[in-house]
């Protein structure tokens, strides 16, 4: 079912939509998405999931970091501290006790929860790849951009890119973050069937993947 969270924002709260399996269970968790264009490739296996821990008792929420999806909120002013500040708030609104980061999603997690962090990436990494993106549309577009020179504009004007509209802080929190994983269980590709589907050119899915990652999850929390 889709629920409705509060989610504080540069402009004030938002009402912003989140993918809930709720069955008032007594564990919950919440699932922070990857970032950028990643998202949209593991969503599919991520809501199969769901499925599955929903089977093993385990409710689950896949809310939208504001300004993407259906979010109200401008993509523009984000900020990694942005980001984690909504997932404090979903967490404290689904009276969550645990949760599964997902790649970049792993930047953002609430500082407070217990669980698992999927295959994290370092900010400077998800960085590397969206200007390796640009540089190369520039190049097939006739123009000549290079890495360091990008990266220096974005952090001072925002930039433009992979069909993101990047601001100076996102950019900036990009270049230094670390993945949130202390103290939580981090989960490689190696151990569930088959290649990342962020690796895919197209949003797929992966029921193999899907029934893995649920199975990890359960017996980590306990389920």
């Amino acid at each position: 079912m889709i629920a409705a969270w509060t989610c504080p924002g540069p402009a004030g709260p938002s009402r912003e939509y989140a993918l809930a399996i709720d069955r008032q269970r007594p564990l919950r968790l919440l699932v922070v998405p990857a970032l950028f264009e990643e998202a949209n490739r593991t969503r599919r296996m991520l809501a199969e999931m769901m499925r599955r821990l929903d089977a093993a008792e385990i409710d689950s929420f896949l809310p939208d970091l504001p300004g993407c999806n259906e979010s109200t909120q401008d993509f523009a002013t984000q900020s990694l501290s942005a980001w984690r500040g909504a997932m404090e708030a979903a967490a404290r609104e689904f009276a969550a006790t645990h949760v599964l980061a997902i790649r970049g999603g792993a930047l953002v997690p609430p500082d407070r929860l217990p669980g698992v962090v999927y295959e994290p990436l370092k900010g400077q990494s998800i960085l590397r790849q969206l200007i390796r993106a640009r540089i190369l549309a520039s190049r097939e577009a006739g123009r000549q951009e290079e890495g360091k020179g990008l990266v220096a504009e974005g952090k001072e004007h925002g930039l433009e890119l992979a069909g993101y509209r990047c601001g100076a802080l996102l950019i900036a929190g990009l270049e230094s973050a670390v993945a949130q994983d202390e103290g939580r269980r981090v989960v490689c590709q190696a151990e569930l069937p088959g290649a990342g589907l962020w690796l895919r050119s197209e949003p797929g899915e992966s029921p193999g993947q899907s029934e893995a990652l649920a199975k990890i999850i359960a017996a980590e929390i306990g389920a």
